[in-house]
């Protein structure tokens, strides 16, 4: 089956164990939670819009949520309304939303040596395979990025992390993600930014 059980699953299931403690997935420190600040957000909303929020919406999400998102874009120089934002449940949905929207059988994803895990299980759903690219430091190296797609006309999509990269924690340079995309441009490849 292709849908296997998920690796991330299984670690979750792992780190719920009081005498376990896990370096393999990334975890938040339960201390930092806002708990109250969440807290009053959601007396707030529970106070004034407990219809709304309890009720089924619209399956592109909140439409006062994603003007602000579209919003904030747009200050940012980012030209967008709220009909291009699309909220998303997690990760893992966006990640699958991806692979439906741009991956056939046979086709290969372009991606970091080590990448994020649960990424590959994603995608491996839609019968694709992988082209890592070595990695430093600095993000993917760009001659090996450049030889591997020169010689793979099958690659249909880079999957990149370039901040705080999963697993290995990097965050890419600026002359090294200019050089990723300056690539991903020259072969006409889309990119997913996680």
């Amino acid at each position: 089956s292709l849908m296997n059980s998920s690796v991330v699953r299984e670690t979750l299931k792992l780190t719920a164990q009081p005498d376990i403690i896990s370096f393999a997935g990334g975890m938040p420190a339960p201390e930092v939670f806002p708990v109250e600040a969440m807290r009053a957000a959601m007396d707030k909303v529970m106070t004034t819009k407990v219809r709304i929020a309890l009720q089924y919406g619209p399956t592109d999400g909140y439409r006062p949520l994603r003007e602000k998102i579209a919003a904030r874009h747009r200050a940012a120089g980012i030209n967008c309304t709220s009909e291009n934002i699309l909220m998303i449940n997690g990760s893992q949905q966006g990640l699958d939303l991806a692979g439906k929207l741009f991956l056939n059988p046979g086709d290969l994803v372009v991606c970091e040596s080590p990448t994020y895990t649960a990424a590959l299980s994603s995608f491996r759903a839609y019968e694709c395979e992988f082209l890592p690219i070595a990695t430093d430091d600095d993000g993917m190296i760009p001659e090996d990025l450049e030889a591997k797609l020169a010689s793979n006309p099958r690659a249909r999509m880079i999957y990149v992390i370039p901040t705080f990269q999963n697993p290995t924690g990097r965050t890419w340079s600026l002359e090294r993600r200019k050089a990723w995309l300056a690539l991903a441009e020259k072969y006409a490849l889309p990119i997913l930014e996680d």
